[in-house]
């Protein structure tokens, strides 16, 4: 099995399904095997893959139906690359897995048997919920999409524990890879004053924020609106150009100067 990332904020709004659409189409482009899981139950990941979530098998179908079926063959192959669609019906999670013993080790189960990808990335919904668990307990990393606003920091500090407690009990391997900023604007003030805030709540967590930061760009909610990524749809905008230097700095190719 490859390596695990999730990309995890119990706030909303923060890109986070633009954010790893956009990793794992730059690391198919690059030649590695590389799998998107769609556990949003807005499914936002699925659309821009162009996946289906109605009359075929999903993330629902692994982790929660009563005959639940193994990872491989849900897995749909798309021009963008390999996805495991996500499902409104994920919503159901608390109340189906709470009287489980294996309740929060499904996702971790499915990718046992998951093998031949380099990389996994899972996009997570908004929420502090049984699902998010599951993914965490899975997964290598952890990747925070944050924006610079004024809420930005708001409901890290229970993501944060829940990380924590996570480590101690269930995957003492769990690392927070570090801090995205995302939609930023550098030619504001607030942008910059978050930017200092972020950095501190970072080094009391003992992470970091990426050297590298997303800007602002209408391409993004462009690509969106056709169902396509960022990376294929605007290549040359400076969104997918960050995107790229993030993917650099995450991976490890090129270091990123701060």
């Amino acid at each position: 099995m490859g390596k695990v990332l999730i990309f995890g904020n119990a706030k909303g709004g923060v890109g986070k399904s633009t954010s790893a659409t956009a990793l794992s189409s730059i690391l198919a482009d690059r030649g590695f095997r590389t799998l998107l899981i769609d556990c949003d139950t807005q499914c936002n990941s699925t659309d821009t893959y162009r996946a289906d979530s109605e009359g075929a098998a999903t993330v629902y179908d692994v982790l929660l139906d009563e005959n639940r079926i193994d990872i491989c063959e849900a897995i749909q192959h798309t021009e963008c690359g390999d996805i495991l669609a996500g499902d409104s019906l994920l919503r159901q999670a608390d109340d189906k897995l709470k009287n489980s013993v294996d309740g929060l080790y499904r996702m971790a189960d499915a990718l046992e048997n998951c093998t031949g990808y380099d990389y996994i990335v899972i996009d997570t919904a908004p929420a502090m919920n049984s699902i998010l668990h599951n993914c965490l307990i899975a997964a290598d990393e952890v990747i925070i999409p944050v924006t610079a606003d004024r809420y930005a920091l708001q409901g890290l500090s229970q993501l944060f524990e829940t990380i924590r407690a996570i480590r101690r009990r269930q995957n003492p391997d769990l690392k927070i890879a570090g801090l995205l900023l995302t939609k930023y604007n550098d030619r504001t003030n607030l942008s910059k004053e978050v930017r200092n805030s972020i950095d501190k709540v970072a080094a009391e967590i003992g992470t970091k924020v990426f050297g590298t930061v997303i800007r602002e760009c209408v391409k993004v909610k462009e690509a969106q609106a056709i169902k396509e990524t960022l990376i294929r749809y605007a290549p040359k905008c400076t969104a997918a150009e960050d995107y790229v230097r993030f993917t650099d700095e995450l991976i490890g190719n090129v270091p990123v100067e701060h």
